[in-house]
């Protein structure tokens, strides 16, 4: 076993790591602060039977899960990973928000220069009928 470093769960808890330990596979020893955090909120007991109880193909993915909202959690002791999804969600919402402020303003002035094209045509089209053979007078021009 001396080829076979602990894993950062048995380094933390200053035990030796077995081969068949169930949690080296999630908390490489290159990582030593995501397990710290996930034994600070969770215990490594309770996590060690939370991943025994999942199916293996599972595991990683709700180790990372674990992870994360323990890291939420040191972060943010009220709310965890909620709070973030709160504000994200808010943020989302103003995005939305401005963008369809944004889009009313593009078509306002859309139809503002289709209303003046309607007019600058109408204008040609009224000058070009007249008599003045294309000069436009005003009528009180004496």
């Amino acid at each position: 076993m001396s080829n076979y470093t602990r894993c950062a769960a048995c380094r933390y808890l200053r035990r030796r790591c077995c081969e068949d330990c169930t949690l080296a596979p999630f908390f490489p020893s290159t990582n030593p602060t995501r397990f710290a955090h996930v034994h600070r909120i969770f215990g490594a007991s309770n996590v060690s039977r939370m991943l025994q109880q999942i199916p293996e193909e599972q595991r990683s993915e709700a180790a990372d899960a674990i992870a994360l909202e323990a890291f939420w959690r040191v972060q943010d002791p009220v709310y965890g990973s909620a709070g973030v999804i709160s504000a994200l969600q808010t943020e989302i919402s103003g995005a939305q928000r401005e963008l369809a402020e944004t889009q009313a303003r593009v078509a306002v002035y859309a139809a503002r220069a289709r209303s003046a094209n309607a007019q600058v045509s109408a204008d040609e089209e009224r000058l070009g009928d007249g008599a003045g053979a294309g000069v436009y007078l005003p009528s009180n021009h004496p």
